[in-house]
């Protein structure tokens, strides 16, 4: 196991080098998968050079087991399902610049749709919605506050990641844990809304088993979405101080968090999409339906003549519970929770759903809590 950890760590660097080294000009090949990792679906085929769906990745890939990845397999489902030809492109360098350029390549090889999944896309859309009227854009974590005038051309979807991450804390404690740690990316407001969410989930199940008294919760921003050795050994010492479960929020950093998991017996919780594949240790994962949500919107664009229609088009659309867009995967291969049931889990989702239980989204403050919580940054 430490063996092909680091493998998957030394994988993950190489593809993060050639994400940078790759050119823009030119629609990137599908990526090589990690050892014992289900490859991503690769690009499809065009008789003619030309994709009408395009994916422009942010820093990460299409095999990143995580943003990147679940927008992409989206893409894919859907064209595949309705005969589109598609193909994702790299930028260059991870700058604005080399964004738009990306996204220029992609239209003038043919793309009527660009999906571009994450907040670094703000200037690059909000640059380019204007000059290209007839291509509609699809922004995923991007909303008015990142975009403020979304012409009707341009779609963008968040979601309601503090929901997700309450999930995951409410069932980190619910299973018998009391140390735990949230370990964060950089600190842009989808990654925090899954911290605080996480901090409240945690505090309300201390609360009803009457324990606040013996949790608490270490928290940090790694200020990366790559893993590292310093995010390794910074894990490393919260295990041997007594930390039982990290949940790893944002992107390749938890291969971090699993490498240090593993040589401490501890246990890891994944984010964005169900990582269950990637390690035994790692016993559920805060997702939101990138890929259902991506198909969602391209079945709506498209059944509305190729132009977003008002739900979506120049707006915010903000997913949740409600729209069983985020919550913890209950196959059975995903939830490894011995003492926390899928029947508690679901009535949970259901008052969350419903109202009866509300978790705030304000990334303003920290929030107000019992639990003794150290945040470390």
């Amino acid at each position: 196991m430490k063996r092909l950890l680091a493998i998957l760590l030394a994988a993950m660097f190489a593809l993060s080098m050639v994400a940078c080294g790759a050119p823009a000009t030119q629609p990137a090949p599908a990526a090589p998968a990690e050892p014992g990792a289900v490859e991503p679906p690769a690009a499809q085929p065009s008789t003619d050079g030309t994709y009408e769906i395009a994916l422009v990745t942010d820093v990460g890939n299409i095999d990143d087991k995580s943003f990147n990845q679940g927008a992409w397999e989206g893409v894919v489902a859907y064209a595949e399902a309705n005969g589109k030809t598609y193909n994702y492109y790299r930028p260059s360098e991870d700058s604005d610049e080399a964004r738009i350029e990306t996204i220029r390549t992609a239209i003038d090889k043919g793309a009527k749709v660009v999906v571009c999944p994450g907040y670094l896309f703000a200037t690059a859309i909000a640059t380019l919605q204007g000059d290209y009227a007839d291509v509609s854009f699809l922004g995923l974590d991007l909303g008015l506050g990142d975009i403020p005038e979304p012409t009707a051309n341009t779609a963008l979807i968040t979601y309601q990641e503090e929901q997700a991450g309450y999930f995951a804390g409410y069932a980190a404690i619910k299973e018998g844990f009391t140390k735990l740690g949230f370990l964060g990316g950089m600190a842009v407001p989808a990654v925090v809304r899954f911290g605080y969410g996480f901090v409240q989930g945690a505090n309300d199940a201390a609360k009803e088993l009457d324990i606040v008294g013996d949790v608490s919760l270490k928290y940090w921003y790694s200020d990366s979405f790559a893993p590292t050795d310093d995010i390794k050994t910074k894990m490393s010492g919260w295990f041997t101080e007594g930390t039982e479960v990290v949940f790893a929020c944002g992107g390749g950093i938890y291969l971090s968090a699993i490498a240090a998991a593993e040589e401490a017996g501890a246990k890891i919780i994944g984010v964005d999409r169900d990582q269950a594949d990637d390690a035994e240790l790692i016993i559920t994962s805060a997702f939101k339906s990138l890929a259902p949500s991506v198909q969602m919107a391209l079945e709506a664009l498209y059944g509305n003549g190729g132009v977003w229609p008002a739900q979506y088009g120049g707006i915010e659309t903000k997913l949740g519970a409600k729209e069983e867009c985020v919550g913890l995967p209950t196959a059975d291969t995903s939830w490894r929770l011995a003492n926390y049931t899928v029947a508690e889990y679901q009535e949970l989702y259901a008052k969350v759903q419903s109202g009866e239980v509300t978790v705030s989204a304000s990334i303003d403050t920290t929030p107000i809590v019992d639990i003794a919580v150290a945040y470390q940054n």
